[in-house]
């Protein structure tokens, strides 16, 4: 099965195609930039560049799996809409993936339980928990690094280079998602030929437009 894996959820403007079968994943090809400015105007060119290097063309894949976050509004909607707007084109089922489920996916296996942290801008991460077999336990929140109480002391992801100190805990690779990691988080369900449960993201917070209220009254009743 041949799987167009995207995600803009971090700085980095991801994609790649990526082989599923029973015995695991296998990159074929990806491209990716890391650009917290750049997502809608490289998503769609990694797309193309991604299956150009995979030997294949758009037509001959079988389904997108999309990180639908936690991430900030912007970038995450641009690889989320380009998801979409491909699986309606090309009659393609698309997956949604928790991105912090797909930087987990590619930690080393070890004994201990890690953190997975991504930078949520305004001095916080998006973060949560998973033991050692990179199950999540916790999560995901977005929260200030100061106010993170744990006993984990590893942690994946970006936000824990970022607030390594203030986190006090040691950071370990991978700092973003990967292609394979997103198509790790949804292989059982690609392989199945599940339905894909609707396109949500994971914004965490609310949005800082706000619908206009009614006018002030400026004269006396």
């Amino acid at each position: 099965m041949l799987v167009l894996a995207i995600d803009t959820s971090t700085p980095a403007v991801t994609a790649g195609v990526v082989e599923a079968d029973g015995d695991g994943v296998e990159t074929r090809g990806e491209r990716v930039t890391v650009d917290p400015r750049a997502h809608g105007e490289l998503i769609m060119p990694h797309a193309l560049a991604a299956a150009e290097a995979a030997g294949v063309s758009l037509k001959d894949l079988d389904a997108i799996v999309v990180g639908v976050g936690p991430g900030p509004f912007t970038g995450l909607r641009a690889g989320m809409a380009t998801a979409a707007a491909l699986g309606h084109a090309l009659g393609l089922p698309v997956y949604p993936v928790c991105s912090l489920d797909a930087l987990a996916a590619d930690v080393v296996r070890s004994d201990s339980a890690f953190l997975v942290l991504t930078d949520a801008r305004r001095r916080e991460v998006y973060c949560a928990a998973y033991d050692a077999a990179g199950n999540r336990t916790d999560g995901p929140h977005v929260q200030r690094p100061a106010e993170l109480e744990t006993g984990i002391e590893v942690a994946a992801g970006d936000g824990a280079v970022l607030y390594a100190d203030a986190l006090d805990v040691q950071p370990i690779e991978p700092r973003f998602p990967s292609p394979a990691g997103l198509v790790k988080v949804a292989r059982s369900a690609l392989l199945a030929k599940e339905t894909p449960a609707p396109l949500t993201p994971l914004y965490l917070r609310r949005p800082d437009a706000a619908e206009p209220t009614a006018p002030k009254r400026v004269t006396a009743p």
